[in-house]
């Protein structure tokens, strides 16, 4: 089913012929969704942005829109209808179901991590067959492609590399792995028993760690104790986090997520020398987190509950990694530590969303 579009959408699908180029933004409802269509309409002038969604987008967002489309992912036949309308060079597949709700329905997670993603990339196999180019199609993967098998090991890993540890213990690791695993297959081996060359999508991802943003606080992803503590602290609350004072996990600012989205978007194929790259910018303890936060809320409590599936994912993923392949191919660099993060941006957001500056 379709949100009924812009006027100028309504009347460029009406009068045209030829196919208008766009670019295609699934999971467009999402905090990152957001962000990024804003950062695209910034920073690219004319340029035509389908928002793919479950639900409707916000206003706030679908304005910088062309057409804005509600559906699911696992849709294969509504995706390819888009296609009619418009042209995508590129598509930023953000739509997933996230780590703990990937644990209590794993087949449905497969279908949408697993399945969607596949999807996606038919709709780039389609558009290379009908204009000869090969679309990118940017995919945010995760730190929980990797797995340690204890504690132990998680502690004398040290940061890890992108060919370090993939044996992900969880639904949502598998699944993204997998769906890795697909783009580089599209991008390096496809038609390799055909005559001409193998390939046919520029296939990009990110394996990110932890995101906090001042804005919103997200829901189903197990490092999301990071940001629950810091919006508990600006609404003066008790938190209860559910893991371990010693878990430690890299995070990164939201804004630091979409501008690495940004640079690698704008990297020359030749440059890459993988097809995913870790990013990070500061890896402290649920404790630090704690600590650094009393620093600008004195009064926050945070009780540590640690629930046992949840701590269980954590003590699996890597309490660091390794992003010198993203600093050297595409120019990555983080903008924050911990302390730099909260006093330039996270506090002062906080402040304005709540109404207590």
């Amino acid at each position: 089913m379709h949100e009924a579009p812009s006027q100028a959408s309504q009347s460029t699908a009406r009068g045209q012929t030829a196919r208008a180029t766009a670019i295609l933004v699934t999971g467009a409802g999402g905090e990152m969704g957001h962000d990024l269509i804003r950062a695209i309409a910034r920073s690219e002038e004319n340029v035509a942005i389908v928002g793919f969604d479950l639900r409707p987008l916000d206003r706030n967002v679908a304005q910088y829109c062309a057409e804005t489309v509600v559906g699911d992912v696992q849709n294969l036949e509504l995706l390819q209808s888009i296609t009619d309308r418009y042209s995508f060079g590129r598509i930023y597949h953000l739509a997933a179901m996230l780590s703990s709700s990937a644990e209590r329905a794993p087949g449905r997670a497969y279908d949408v991590n697993v399945g969607g993603t596949m999807n996606l990339l038919r709709l780039a196999v389609d558009e290379r067959d009908a204009t000869g180019r090969s679309p990118m199609v940017l995919f945010p993967s995760t730190i929980a492609v990797y797995g340690h098998p204890t504690l132990e090991h998680k502690a004398s890993a040290g940061p890890v590399q992108e060919h370090e540890h993939l044996e992900p213990r969880t639904m949502y690791g598998c699944n993204k792995l997998a769906a890795e695993h697909l783009g580089r297959y599209y991008t390096d081996h496809h038609r390799q028993f055909d005559e001409g060359p193998t390939g046919s999508v520029d296939f990009r991802a990110i394996r990110f760690p932890g995101l906090i943003s001042a804005e919103t606080l997200p829901t189903g992803g197990t490092t999301d104790y990071g940001p629950e503590m810091l919006h508990a602290a600006a609404r003066n609350q008790v938190y209860d986090c559910f893991v371990r004072e010693d878990s430690r996990l890299p995070f990164m600012t939201m804004p630091e997520a979409i501008e690495s989205i940004v640079r690698i978007s704008s990297a020359p194929r030749s440059a890459l020398t993988r097809s995913a790259y870790n990013v990070r910018s500061f890896a402290p303890s649920a404790a630090e987190i704690h600590q650094a936060l009393r620093a600008h809320y004195p009064a926050l409590t945070v009780g540590f509950k640690p629930n046992p599936g949840r701590q269980m994912i954590v003590d699996g993923w890597p309490g660091d990694t390794d992003d010198r392949a993203a600093r050297a191919d595409w120019g990555w660099s983080p903008a924050h530590t911990l302390d730099s993060a909260l006093e330039s941006y996270l506090i002062p957001g906080l402040k304005a969303h709540y109404g207590n500056a």
